[in-house]
């Protein structure tokens, strides 16, 4: 999202993780994806990584201005959220647990975020950022696990922020499908199109 909110454009090699190609594995040993290749050879092979080089190439709407790579979000969202994501999203294979239990401990995160978008817009301010971009769809995992509950959970702010990220052209536009790459075929820009003003990929209908 990052990359086509800075109108860069790459080469995009979408990879099956049960069977990874040797040139992933070449490229970076963690074979984890994304990994973005630059001109001069170097490896980024986190998503941070990604997403701050992109914007610092270019940054149209503002998201390093917001301080979010600076705020507490993103390293909280990763270290305390996500573990209880992952446990909630296949209890069954933590079995020592209930789904409701684990889905209680990483509703902790989800309750302070409802209590910044009660003050505020977006985490960091008046305008979207990179705490809000960095985070959204992990947020968008929680929901999909249990959709019913989760459309009478008591985040009604949390709801509407994240159906402002599903609404957007932004999200839209990295949502496309993509062959699975194979070596020898056709190369693939990603984004294949973007609007003439890419502030348009934060409009909702």
């Amino acid at each position: 999202m990052a990359l086509a909110a800075s109108g860069a454009r790459v080469i995009l090699r979408e990879v099956l993780l049960k069977d990874k190609p040797a040139e992933l594995m070449a490229i970076s040993p963690k074979a984890t994806v994304p990994v973005l290749v630059l001109s001069d050879g170097t490896v980024l092979d986190e998503s941070l990584e990604v997403m701050k080089w992109a914007l610092q190439q270019h940054d149209p709407l503002g998201w390093l201005e917001s301080k979010g790579f600076e705020a507490d979000w993103i390293d909280e969202c990763d270290h305390d959220f996500k573990p209880w994501l992952d446990r909630y999203k296949y209890a069954d294979r933590h079995p020592e647990h209930s789904v409701e239990f684990y889905r209680e401990n990483a509703e902790a995160f989800i309750c302070k975020l409802e209590r910044a978008l009660e003050a505020s817009k977006w985490l960091c301010g008046a305008a979207a950022g990179a705490a809000d971009v960095a985070t959204f769809p992990f947020i968008r995992q929680f929901a999909g696990v249990d959709p019913i509950w989760w459309k009478e959970a008591p985040y009604p702010c949390t709801r509407a922020w994240l159906k402002k990220w599903l609404s957007s052209a932004l999200f839209s536009t990295t949502m496309a499908k993509y062959t699975r790459w194979e070596s020898g075929q056709t190369e693939v820009e990603f984004p294949e199109q973007l609007p003439d003003d890419v502030a348009q990929l934060m409009q909702t209908p």
